[in-house]
């Protein structure tokens, strides 16, 4: 279930590709020869199954799973990685998650998903993944965190806003928002799951500036729906981040995390395949933008710090950022 337009999936699609942690990509090893199956959850327009397929080294077949039929023809509309098979299965994952084929995939992966989701739906997706003893892969979930530069009057009032905003129902109960993350990881962890985790933020310059701009358009109309007696001081607010955007001085981080899980061995012949797994797609080198666990969100990329987690996280602090500056007239 993606519930997000064609154009805002075309928009962050470049965004996503560069923040994502190359590092905990599974070294899938179907049994057999036989092509990989990968079940990807809130699949959309498939931008998904174009970042990651190629970095799979194996040929794959993909079932692209979103309630939404036609987001899920332009994945097939469109050129999609050599060696590539796309099966669309339009499901509503709120209501229908029992029908997804999880005993077939050789990964079960999303992205920007499992922070629309409640903690129950949340609990039966890693006892289904547990059940399959499948590897997973969640990228890109919101965990709360943002940065503009220059600061401005507002920017913290409307961050904390949207992350209310994003504790609503999306569709599948109370939303996890922020939280999810260490959520998944201590789910996961709890049914056997090796999990690991690498920062994946969004560092947008002038460069996104489109991108910046529908981020205000739409922090707005969130903070609105909590706070709607505080319209005049939030569409202020707004002015001013868009007069920054439009005179070329804006930057804007955001703060995500990927997780990736290796299920229990289920024999001695997995148990020396995940040890491979691992030694090949935990290495640090140097391909992710991951920060040290508690870094500010938008710092510079160092070395790829992939943390293993046996528990939650905390959650992160709040991005620094320089003082605030006057805005452009």
């Amino acid at each position: 279930m993606s519930g997000f337009s064609e154009q805002w999936l075309a928009l962050r699609e470049g965004a996503d590709a560069a923040a994502r942690a190359a590092a905990l990509v599974p070294a899938i090893r179907p049994r057999d020869g036989r092509t990989a199956v990968v079940v990807d959850l809130g699949a959309g327009t498939g931008a998904n199954l174009r970042w990651l397929a190629p970095r799979l080294a194996c040929p794959s077949r993909w079932i692209a799973v979103d309630h939404d039929a036609a987001l899920l023809a332009r994945i097939t509309a469109r050129p999609f990685p050599e060696g590539t098979a796309v099966e669309p299965l339009a499901l509503d994952l709120a209501q229908a998650l029992d029908r997804v084929p999880f005993a077939q995939a050789d990964l079960v992966t999303a992205s920007a998903l499992l922070d629309l989701v409640s903690e129950a739906w949340l609990e039966r997706l890693a006892a289904a993944c547990a059940a399959a003893r499948v590897p997973v892969l969640f990228a890109l979930t919101y965990d709360g965190r943002v940065a503009w530069t220059p600061r401005e009057r507002g920017d913290e009032t409307v961050r904390e806003l949207v992350n209310r905003h994003q504790r609503g129902d999306k569709g599948f109960g109370p939303a996890l928002g922020p939280a999810a993350a260490g959520r998944a990881a201590a789910l996961f962890a709890a049914r056997g799951y090796e999990v690991s985790s690498a920062a994946s933020d969004w560092t947008l310059g002038p460069e996104e500036a489109a991108l910046q701009s529908a981020l205000v358009a739409g922090w707005l109309e969130a903070a609105l729906e909590v706070a709607p007696a505080e319209r005049a001081a939030l569409a202020d607010w707004a002015a001013r981040r868009r007069a920054w955007i439009a005179s070329g001085a804006s930057r804007l981080a955001v703060g995500h995390v990927d997780l990736g899980g290796l299920p229990e061995r289920r024999n001695a012949e997995d148990a020396e395949g995940r040890r491979e797994n691992r030694s090949t797609s935990l290495r640090g080198d140097g391909s992710a933008r991951a920060l040290p666990a508690g870094a500010p969100c938008g710092a510079p990329a160092a070395r790829l710090a992939v943390q293993r987690l046996t528990r939650p996280t905390r959650k992160p602090e709040l991005c620094g950022a320089p003082r605030p500056l006057r805005p452009p007239r």
